[in-house]
């Protein structure tokens, strides 16, 4: 019989439900992301993994706010971090996200690993709103599933990866947070693909909502990018990770010179959200080799004028 999950809340730092190596454990897990964050947590993913194997095999569940439970494997070396409460996760989507709450928009979650972001964006203090979870893995799945299940199912879930048109792929890899379809490797599991724009042929999206659409899909952005050409021409946000290890912008690069796309990228000097003409600034931005960047594209007057609004309040602030 599986032991109930750990529970610990983010606000009030409140951990319930541990024993005492647990409890250590959780100390240890926090204090070394801590340390880490000077380094953009190198290192921290194997150390936490390594202690996972001296801990029970149970789950944690994360309070993040009021209304928003995340729950994952106890030790889990990518996740872990949230037990550090001073820990921000993808502070560019995060500034977005926030800004946003009052904007009727559904979030489509590509890559949504065990869905923390739609956990998130589907609660009462972002706005409540809908959102679209899509994991090929069905290691992930499962967790993906479990964290639709304990916040009332307020979100839809997809078993699939995104590509450039419908069809199947082989899945492999050794970290959960970097599953891909790139490739040929062997082992893993075959999956279904589907493209951004099958989800308007399918009817499962309307061609005039507004959408913002992170692609975390572990190195076929660009495909993925082409598959969602209509879906893109509308009231639409791309938020596609930028490898910190690829000196040539790849993703960016495309969005840029192959698309109608407004390129924008997030400048922790500024904290504002920049227009990119000019590749250069992601050689700045882009400090860590293991950490991937949240790049924007959008062809949207609508989401253009938010984010004008938006570096105008960050600018407010400032003085």
């Amino acid at each position: 019989m599986a032991l109930p999950p750990i529970q610990f809340d983010r606000t009030t730092g409140v951990l319930e439900g541990a024993n005492a190596w647990e409890r250590l454990a959780a100390l240890a897990l926090s204090s070394g992301s801590k340390v880490a964050s000077a380094f953009s947590h190198r290192g921290y993913n194997s150390c936490a993994n390594l202690l996972r194997k001296t801990l029970p095999e149970r789950n944690i569940a994360i309070k993040l706010n009021s209304d928003a439970t995340f729950e994952f494997p106890y030790g889990d070396g990518y996740w872990s971090k949230l037990l550090n409460r001073s820990f921000s996760y993808e502070d560019e989507l995060e500034l977005l996200f926030r800004d946003s709450v009052g904007v009727d928009y559904t979030l489509i979650d590509c890559g949504a690993n065990f869905g923390y972001w739609s956990v998130l964006i589907s609660s009462a203090p972002y706005g409540s709103h809908k959102a679209i979870a899509i994991e090929p893995s069905s290691q992930n799945f499962a967790k993906l599933k479990n964290n639709a299940e304990i916040n009332g199912n307020r979100f839809e879930v997809m078993k699939c990866a995104i590509g450039a048109a419908r069809g199947t792929a082989r899945l492999s890899g050794t970290k959960h947070e970097a599953f891909s379809i790139a490739g040929d490797a062997a082992g893993g599991e075959d999956v279904p693909v589907i493209a951004l724009d099958n989800l308007l042929d399918d009817g499962k999206i309307s061609p005039d909502g507004k959408y913002l659409i992170k692609l975390d899909v572990e190195g076929v952005e660009v495909e993925a990018i082409k598959g969602g050409a209509r879906l893109l021409q509308g009231d639409s946000v791309l938020l596609c990770e930028e490898h910190g290890n690829d000196p040539s912008h790849t993703v960016s690069r495309f969005i840029l010179e192959k698309t109608p796309l407004e390129l924008i990228v997030y400048d922790p000097s500024s904290n504002r959200l920049e227009t990119v003409t000019e590749l250069s600034i992601l050689d700045r931005i882009k400090v860590s080799s293991h950490v991937g960047y949240n790049v924007f594209g959008t062809a949207s007057a609508f989401w253009q004028n938010r984010i004008n609004a938006l570096n105008a309040g960050a600018a407010r602030r400032f003085q």
